[in-house]
């Protein structure tokens, strides 16, 4: 069947206004709404005036996004006594409140930070080059810890699906390379008592992942080593090398000599996950990795998503055996592995 069947005029234009919906939500967790409305005292709800005031906010613009988070189902709303309070739903205080095990804002934020460069893909396709900074090179705090953090918080998302598809149990040194905070090695850790794991990353990475190792009590079994894993050497072997979400902030050059260094680091039978957004070798979907290139192009110099048969080959290329791909049901990525 032909793709564009698929669509129609409503999809198309409602497609194309989709991000309204994105940017309310990012404006709320920017100004701390659903924070700010918490418990709702104690569960009768927070007025307008309240909720302007704690937000350091307009009151008719408050009113305005708030009633359009009541439309997300984000918020609900009460009329008691002529006068409207808020609550934030289940949903809302599980997610979106900071003070949840739970809170998805570190991610939301970062994807706040891409907006301004998604407006200028047309540019970026003209010119071929980033319309923003990286991550890595930034000097802003707050731009790093909504990336990394928004690393955690999608790792975590992605940890009870993964989990099942991965057997570690007779492994017991494991390289996170480029591990970021490190939720991958430590929830490894978690599953595994057996299992110990270096997080390898940039320095400035470091107060991140120990924080992060720190709430997983896994000091004991779990170590940072700052460093640059394009141009640093690996001093250890390792019977299991992670690499997660790496390759594609690199160009084809750089990506190939990332592996090549993740299997120097491995002993002979130890096995190799490449976790990533995978295009099939056509490159013409699945939609997300398709679109996470184009994320890419915005943000990096030559970075981009791969093809499995583009990264099986650059396993076998250094010499790995038993390639296969692990499919995940349920989220965007996939794993690739072979054995030394």
């Amino acid at each position: 069947m032909d793709k564009r069947s698929k669509w129609t005029p409503n999809d198309l234009l409602k497609t194309s206004q989709s991000f309204w919906t994105g940017a309310t939500i990012h404006a709320a967790v920017k100004l701390k709404i659903f924070s700010s409305i918490g418990d709702g005292n104690g569960g009768i709800g927070c007025s307008l005036t309240e909720i302007a005031e704690k937000c350091h906010c307009n009151y008719r613009a408050m009113e305005m996004l708030l009633n359009a988070l009541v439309a997300t189902s984000l918020l609900e709303k009460r009329i008691i006594n002529d006068e409207a309070l808020y609550l934030n739903t289940s949903f809302a205080n599980e997610y979106l409140q900071e003070q949840s095990d739970h809170y998805l804002g570190h991610i939301i934020n970062h994807h706040h930070q891409m907006m301004k460069s998604w407006t200028l893909l047309d540019r970026a396709i003209q010119e071929g080059r980033p319309q923003r900074e990286q991550v890595a090179l930034s000097n802003s705090m707050e731009a790093r810890e909504a990336f990394l953090m928004g690393m955690f918080n999608t790792a975590t998302l992605n940890i009870p699906s993964i989990l099942p598809a991965i057997n570690l149990a007779e492994k017991k040194m494991l390289l996170d390379l480029g591990g970021g905070p490190g939720t991958y090695a430590l929830n490894f850790c978690k599953q595994y008592p057996q299992l110990h794991a270096t997080i390898f990353d940039f320095p400035t990475t470091e107060p991140f992942a120990r924080k992060t190792i720190d709430k997983f009590c896994l000091s004991d079994r779990v170590k940072f080593v700052p460093g640059d894993f394009i141009h640093d050497s690996i001093d250890s072997t390792y019977d299991v090398v992670w690499l997660s979400h790496i390759l594609h902030g690199e160009g084809p050059e750089n990506a190939a000599k990332i592996v090549e260094k993740a299997v120097r680091a491995l002993s002979p039978g130890g096995t190799i996950f490449i976790h990533e957004f995978i295009l099939n070798d056509l490159k013409d979907g699945p939609l997300f990795p398709s679109l996470f290139s184009l994320n890419m192009l915005l943000g990096t110099e030559s970075g981009c998503s791969y093809s499995e048969n583009e990264l099986k080959s650059m396993l076998v290329k250094n010499n790995i055996k038993n390639i296969s791909l692990i499919s995940i049901e349920g989220i965007e990525s996939s794993i690739i592995t072979g054995i030394k």
